[in-house]
């Protein structure tokens, strides 16, 4: 049994700060208190002062802006799913016109950046060959772009033709659900280009990942899963500020999987890098919430949302940019007590 320590802040936030708290990630939360956690063993919550050193360091330090994003303030990050078989849309974005005017509204609406996607990463999706991912975004990130849209897209994709073909439409980040595990060559490329990544857990491929899930310790096996990946990507040649974190919330995970990860999303921290979260609209959302229709788990997505943010998670991705932006901005202001 591994004797490892895991250090999760236990974060706060509000107008009034005690002098000896510490900045989690240089953001809008604090904390003076750790729990430690171990495989095999109860957590102790102890004083962030007796913890050590350098990875109280690796918790407070301000997180490097991530190509034009600034990781100091919540960023909302609008889905927009260029395929004819997403889960939470059904389509509606498959024709490239209709995906650039949902795309140009999210912006308008106050998404920070686009994250698009031409493969189907829900439960039981088969992998799209690479010409056909092509053929959905290229004419989506060209039509952005030549609309005016100047805020970051993200590419969602596990290929690197796919990368680079979104990358010369007008991508600037690579968004990979397989923590860049399914592709060798996508690693070396975005290192290449500089790009902005964003590496993610899964367990499995999607086609299979939700037959049966099993962890020894979900929490800290995805933990460890990111760090061992953050460490491949460095050794790639990716710099340490290109690189985003996601826990991949319903991916190769059942509901208690989730819960358990959301509950303690604030470990994540301790990878030095910032935490996107993606739980909009995901089915466990509908089973708390009784909401069997994907379209209809904007509240609940909301909620799962603003409660990462209590947690210092710096980037949230979501269908319902509108009423999620509008969210952010109230929970911003009721925590810190100003609009300023």
């Amino acid at each position: 049994m591994s004797a490892r320590d895991y250090f999760r802040p236990l974060p706060q936030v509000g107008p009034a700060r005690p002098d000896h708290a510490r900045s989690l990630a240089g953001g809008w939360t604090w904390f003076t208190d750790v729990e430690v956690l171990a495989r095999g063993r109860a957590p102790v919550v102890i004083p962030a002062r007796e913890m050590p050193a350098d990875v109280l360091q690796r918790l407070s330090v301000a997180r490097s802006n991530v190509g034009t994003l600034s990781m100091d303030r919540p960023q909302v990050m609008g889905i927009l799913n260029a395929t004819p078989d997403s889960f939470s849309d059904g389509g509606t974005h498959a024709v490239a016109r209709d995906a650039v005017a949902a795309g140009v509204a999210m912006v308008n609406a106050g998404a920070d950046l686009l994250d698009i996607g031409g493969e189907s990463t829900r439960p039981g999706a088969q992998t799209v060959d690479g010409k056909e991912e092509i053929k959905r975004i290229r004419p989506v990130i060209e039509g952005l772009r030549g609309a005016g849209v100047t805020v970051p897209i993200s590419i969602d994709t596990r290929k690197v033709e796919v990368a680079r073909a979104a990358v010369t439409a007008g991508a600037n980040l690579v968004n990979d659900v397989s923590g860049f595990t399914f592709d060798p060559a996508l690693a070396g490329y975005c290192a290449n280009q500089n790009l902005p990544i964003c590496v993610m857990h899964a367990l499995g491929d999607p086609a299979t990942m939700q037959e049966t899930p099993q962890y020894d310790d979900v929490l800290l096996d995805v933990y460890d899963f990111l760090e061992g990946q953050i460490g491949i990507l460095l050794s790639a040649g990716v710099s340490s500020g290109n690189i985003i974190a996601d826990p991949g919330i319903g991916f190769g995970k059942t509901l208690a999987h989730n819960l358990a990860i959301l509950s303690r999303l604030g470990l994540f921290h301790g990878l030095g890098v910032p935490i996107l979260l993606g739980a909009s609209r995901k089915g466990f959302i509908g089973k708390i919430g009784q909401a069997p229709e994907a379209k209809h788990r904007a509240p609940g997505s909301i909620g799962v949302a603003l409660g990462a943010l209590a947690q210092g998670v710096q980037v949230l991705r979501v269908h319902d940019v509108v009423e999620t932006v509008q969210a952010v901005a109230m929970w911003r202001a009721v925590m810190r007590g100003t609009v300023s």
